[in-house]
């Protein structure tokens, strides 16, 4: 194994970006997490650590490395995504290119910088003395979309006594992240010829009383005592049409909405608040027909900031930089609820970067190589030396 240095740290992110791994549930053409999959297990093959494939989907991967400890510590996971989001409006999205320490491309930040230092990391363990603890590699599928990655690695029964999902947080430690719920409401009109005011219904008119729904839902979570970390919930409209052409009463309309959840709520919470939406619509009129479907949800992180994986990390963060690291959370979703809700007491903490989903997105090189090192470190503590 190489010495790990700087430069090969940002050598191994390259080589990630280059890989294409757009989630095809997302665009698809899209060719998915397979390349990438093999790519990071022939890295931990060559960690010597013990590796498997697992398919959790047609041609979507996860690669699973596992440090065998020799006994006695406890056990410590390293989470990351290897899919990333669509790549329209980028120049050269797979072209990693390098300027005053920022690595530019698709998945740069979100997340491949983050898995790159989880493996840097493990290989720095693999060629050192033995943990006590094992430590285990996920890279994951779909995370993007509806984490089939994860949820296939819990279902499997995937157990650590902690784990460090290496999302991208600037070197802060995030112990709470918020959830999400989807939704689709579907407005019911009548249709008709555009100068048969008697005959036709509309749809979308009844759709604009939905929004104004959404608008004082929004108003009603705003004004509620928020959550001291992640501040309140919320909701948005997010696509939405209907009609069939200028000239006719539209028959149908549709909307897809998004709620973020905060601790203490789910997708049940935002179930209820749909059937009031609808209630208070049926009830203005009686003659539109509103039909609201809860869909997929994913509940929120929260993780005791005086729980040991996070006292762990604090102090090895603070070994490796000296300087005392912020405790926060992020705003945005992780496979990190899933792992917590499995039983796992799992944080976030990765490197710093910008343009999340953007066509402009970057990773701090060097926090990947201190994020790797303030990894390694958390092990050997965590695990056991």
């Amino acid at each position: 194994m190489p010495i790990m240095t700087l430069e090969t740290v940002s050598q191994l992110v390259a080589d990630m970006v280059r890989i294409e791994s757009v989630n095809p549930s997302l665009v698809p053409s899209g060719t998915g997490e397979e390349e990438i999959a093999r790519f990071v297990a022939e890295l931990l093959r060559q960690a010597g650590l013990e590796w498997n494939f697992q398919e959790v989907a047609s041609g979507r991967f996860n690669a699973i490395g596992r440090l065998r400890g020799s006994g006695g510590g406890r056990s410590l996971l390293l989470n990351g995504h290897l899919d990333t989001v669509g790549v329209e409006g980028m120049e050269q999205p797979f072209s990693p290119r390098v300027e005053q320490g920022r690595l530019y491309g698709r998945g740069a930040q979100d997340m491949k910088g983050g898995l790159a230092a989880a493996l840097v990391a493990v290989q720095m363990l693999a060629a050192g003395p033995p943990l006590r603890g094992d430590v285990v590699v996920t890279a994951v599928a779909d995370e993007e979309y509806q984490s089939a990655g994860t949820r296939a690695l819990v279902a499997s029964g995937i157990r650590a006594d902690a784990a460090i999902v290496l999302e991208p947080t600037g070197g802060e430690i995030a112990t709470a992240h918020k959830g999400f719920a989807w939704a689709d409401i579907e407005t019911f009109g009548r249709a008709a010829h555009g100068s048969r005011t008697e005959e036709g219904l509309d749809a979308i008119v009844c759709m604009g009383h939905v929004l104004i729904e959404v608008e004082t839902l929004q108003r009603t979570l705003a004004a509620r005592t928020s959550h001291p970390l992640l501040g309140c919930g919320s909701v948005h409209a997010s696509l939405i049409s209907g009609g069939q052409e200028l000239s006719s009463y539209p028959a149908h309309c549709e909307l897809s909405l998004e709620r973020r959840l905060v601790p203490g709520e789910d997708g049940g919470t935002f179930a209820a608040e749909l059937a009031e939406v609808v209630s208070k619509i049926r009830a203005r009129d009686s003659r539109f027909r509103v039909v609201a479907t809860p869909g997929y949800w994913a509940q929120p992180l929260e993780t005791p900031r005086e729980s040991s994986i996070v006292q762990h990390l604090a102090a090895s963060t603070q070994r490796i930089t000296g300087r005392k690291p912020a405790l926060g959370a992020q705003s945005f979703w992780t496979d990190a609820a899933l792992l917590a809700e499995a039983g796992i007491p799992s944080v976030l903490f990765g490197p710093g970067g910008a343009g999340l989903h953007s066509t402009l997105e970057y990773v701090e090189l060097p926090d990947v190589w201190t994020c790797a090192q303030v990894v390694a470190e958390c092990a050997r503590t965590f695990c056991g030396t």
